[in-house]
């Protein structure tokens, strides 16, 4: 969606991403949105679960691993490409997506940010890698915050990068200035911790950093058990075949159950490619089966998506804080650092910690609210990458508020809000407001009236505090699609000091 022009600049982002079939299908993902982004690494990483070895017959074994003897490599084929491959595909469709959206990347700029980071052995940051160094490299460079860092797979290339840095200054009169700017520079989110060197390393020598923990069930292999019945469809093998699998390079690349492929061959722990038979079946076949399989054509899993998703809705404004929420999820506060933070409603805890407010793991509503949106968005930005003619393909609608997206309001007062709606989508679009209540502070009961239409009047309590936030979004949509593409633009009012 083309960003209204009241928005802010588009995210910077470098991605680390190990070879599971999930990153693949992640990987298929922001590609399509990478208008909506700024990549500026796509960078091959290991984790506890997939390290490719030194090449020269190493054993390496860590205990209470998957693997319980010393092994040379695990869970990595030779010669892997899976980003290159996902690049490739990307460069098929690339005439067609340009065609709606002049903002994406060409392919061979895409493959310029291709780099292989600390890959020989999980947690290993003993050397540099191309990887590393292009993290590095972007976060000393002189451009302005924040750069997110996805770990989609561990931490030890981002871990590698961040030690490099400190190598090169801790001894100066620089080192200080550097670790803080650094550190309100770098924004990590990350699927739990797939090996020790954020523990080790990362929380205790860099605490200033942002640390989004982005673990979630709602886009992962047990997608199921959160997303809501009337969203199911969407994960059922007709919708994926129709929308997905079906349409173009991109489509066809992306792994859905029973398709006959496996990252690896002979993977034990890889069964995602069989169909037609039950986990009794495949625990006698040698697997070790770990979630019920499906039927073929259904989806698996885009685990490490969450990662991105708050960087993708830009009207959304949720990559511009953890707490203001948005497709990925809104986030609280943890204890587990100075600026580390969890999903409010997370139904998957790592490790088994709770987060700072004590509260029960919840339904992850927060992330699902959004589950059809981010479908339908997907689909058509599929639907872009085989259709040559602009007009040939739904687009998005603009949303323009003009008196602008963050002002100041005064308690017991009213404040209106107008909005343009325009673009190759806006002709037939319906416009909603509503107040995201969770994201604000104010307690007070907020009013709007109508709450339908391009104007708003918004009824500011009297007995709302100075100080108090309270974020009404402006939602349009084109009911008459099929899949309708939709279109927001937060507003953030804070109440005046009297």
């Amino acid at each position: 969606m083309t960003a209204p022009p009241n928005v802010a600049p588009r995210p910077r982002t470098i991605v680390t991403a190990d070879p599971e079939l999930d990153d693949l299908n992640s990987m298929i993902r922001l590609l399509l949105f990478s208008n909506e982004v700024e990549i500026e690494g796509l960078v091959y990483a290991s984790s506890r679960f997939h390290w490719r070895g030194d090449g020269a017959g190493t054993e390496f074994f860590l205990p209470g691993r998957e693997y319980d003897a010393p092994q040379t490599s695990w869970r990595w084929a030779p010669g892997e490409r899976f980003i290159d491959d996902a690049v490739d595909a990307y460069a098929e469709v690339y005439d067609n997506l340009v065609v709606h959206d002049p903002r994406y990347p060409d392919p061979s700029h895409l493959r310029s940010l291709i780099r292989e980071g600390n890959v020989d052995f999980e947690g290993d940051i003993s050397s540099e890698s191309p990887g590393s160094r292009l993290i590095a490299d972007a976060l000393l460079d002189d451009r302005p915050g924040p750069l997110h860092l996805q770990l989609w797979a561990g931490p030890s290339t981002v871990a590698r990068a961040l030690l490099s840095i400190e190598e090169r200054f801790a001894d100066t009169a620089d080192w200080e200035r550097i670790r803080a700017e650094v550190s309100a520079k770098a924004v990590i989110t990350k699927f739990a911790s797939q090996d020790a060197t954020y523990d080790e390393y990362i929380a205790p020598t860099w605490p200033g950093i942002r640390v989004i923990e982005v673990a979630t069930l709602a886009w992962g292999y047990m997608a199921r058990k959160t997303v809501p019945a009337r969203d199911q469809h969407l994960l059922g093998a007709r919708w994926m075949r129709d929308n997905v699998t079906s349409v173009g390079p991109l489509g066809a690349l992306y792994r859905v159950w029973g398709d006959g492929r496996q990252m690896v061959p002979g993977d034990v722990t890889d069964y995602f490619h069989l169909s037609g038979v039950s986990a009794d079946d495949l625990r006698a076949q040698g697997y070790q089966v770990w979630m019920d399989p499906q039927p073929a054509g259904e989806w698996i899993s885009e685990g490490d998506t969450t990662n991105m998703l708050n960087l993708l809705a830009p009207g959304l404004r949720a990559h511009e804080h953890p707490s203001y929420g948005g497709w990925g999820g809104r986030y609280v506060r943890t204890d587990e650092g100075a600026d580390t933070w969890g999903l409010a409603d997370a139904a998957f805890r790592p490790g088994g910690a709770e987060w700072a407010d004590g509260a029960p793991a919840g339904d992850e509503g927060s992330v699902v609210r959004w589950f059809a949106h981010a479908q339908a968005d997907f689909a058509a930005r599929l639907r872009w990458s085989v259709t040559p003619r602009f007009e040939d393909a739904d687009h998005h609608p603009t949303l323009t508020i003009e008196q602008g997206v963050d002002l100041e309001v005064v308690a017991g007062s009213d404040t209106r809000l107008s909005v343009v709606v325009g673009g190759p989508g806006g002709a037939h679009a319906q416009v909603g407001w509503w107040i995201h209540r969770e994201a604000g502070t104010c307690t007070a009961d907020v009013v709007l009236e109508p709450a339908e239409g391009s104007e708003v009047t918004v009824r500011v309590p009297g007995d709302a505090r100075p100080g108090d936030t309270i974020h009404v979004v402006a939602e349009a949509s084109d009911p008459r699609t099929p899949l309708p593409l939709h279109a927001y633009q937060r507003v953030i009012l804070t109440v005046a000091a009297g």
